[in-house]
């Protein structure tokens, strides 16, 4: 079979996403990363646990991933329900509400430069209730 054999045009729908799970006091959240070199290092590293940082409707926390991994498009603007990586700070971040620079439109507006890196599947909405301090765990979902 040759490289003409394949059909090019389904590599969007074969795009490989690591399902996980991120644990608050409150609630149980799905959650998929790319894959990317950031995201494939905070896979393999799970499960992992710290304190909560939040920020309006952001939630970051430090997760520090190999300096070698940190590359990507930054953005400063996303959507409700993006996860994404924030190099300076080496933290994990969770964007589920408008946060203080956001615009008229609600969406979240990073301070500082992210890396976009994934997505909460499904309702997120009772992130706003995790508390700042408290635990967070993520960790690999294999279902």
């Amino acid at each position: 079979m040759s490289a003409e054999d394949y059909d090019i045009s389904v590599l969007p729908q074969m795009i490989k996403m690591s399902k996980i799970l991120i644990q608050t006091r409150n609630a149980c959240f799905n959650a998929e990363l790319d894959d990317s070199d950031i995201s494939n290092s905070i896979w393999f590293s799970l499960p992992f646990s710290n304190r909560i940082n939040m920020l309006g409707g952001e939630i970051y926390f430090e997760f520090p991933v190999d300096d070698r991994m940190l590359s990507g498009k930054v953005v400063t603007t996303l959507e409700r329900g993006d996860i994404a990586y924030w190099p300076k700070a080496r933290a994990f971040c969770i964007f589920f509400d408008s946060t203080p620079l956001s615009k008229d439109d609600g969406k979240p507006v990073s301070r500082y430069p992210v890396i976009k890196i994934g997505r909460i599947i499904g309702d997120y909405l009772e992130l706003e209730n995790a508390g700042d301090r408290q635990k967070i765990t993520v960790d690999r979902d294999f279902d």
